[in-house]
C-alpha cells in the first residue's frame, strides 16, 4: 500500500485517518494542505474516484467567509477555488494509488489491506 493522507493538522477527522493507520502499522505519507495543496494531476486522481463536488467543504468557515454560500458553482470553478486554496477541501483526503476516499472512511481502507 502507499497511502497518503492529505489534511490539517488541527481537523479531527485527519487525526482519526492517521491513528487508523498507525494502529494498523502500516505507513503513510502526510501532506498538511495548510502548507502545500493537490496538484492539478493529484485532484483530477482524486476527482476520478470521490467526484469533485464532495471534494470541497462547504460547511467550512473559510467557505462562508469568501462569500461562496450562494455562488454557483460548476466543476471548472470548484477546482479552480481548490487549487487555489487547498484550506477549502474536505479532510481528510486519503489516496492508496488510484482509490482515494474524503472523510473518515474506514470500512473502505479495511478492504485496501487485502
Amino acid at each position: 500500500m502507499n497511502i497518503q493522507i492529505f489534511g490539517v493538522n488541527k481537523c479531527a477527522e485527519t487525526r482519526k485517518a492517521q491513528r487508523f493507520f498507525k494502529e494498523r502499522g502500516i505507513r503513510f505519507q502526510f501532506v498538511d494542505l495548510a502548507e502545500k495543496g493537490l496538484s492539478k494531476g493529484e485532484l483530477r486522481s482524486v476527482a476520478a474516484k470521490t467526484q469533485l463536488e464532495p471534494l470541497l467543504d462547504r460547511a467550512s468557515p473559510r467557505f462562508a467567509a469568501k462569500g461562496l454560500t450562494h455562488a454557483w458553482l460548476d466543476a471548472p470553478k470548484i477546482e479552480g477555488l481548490l487549487l487555489d486554496d487547498p484550506l477549502l477541501f474536505r479532510t481528510p483526503i486519503v489516496r492508496n494509488g488510484k482509490d482515494a476516499t474524503v472523510g473518515y472512511c474506514p470500512e473502505v481502507w479495511k478492504t485496501w489491506q487485502s
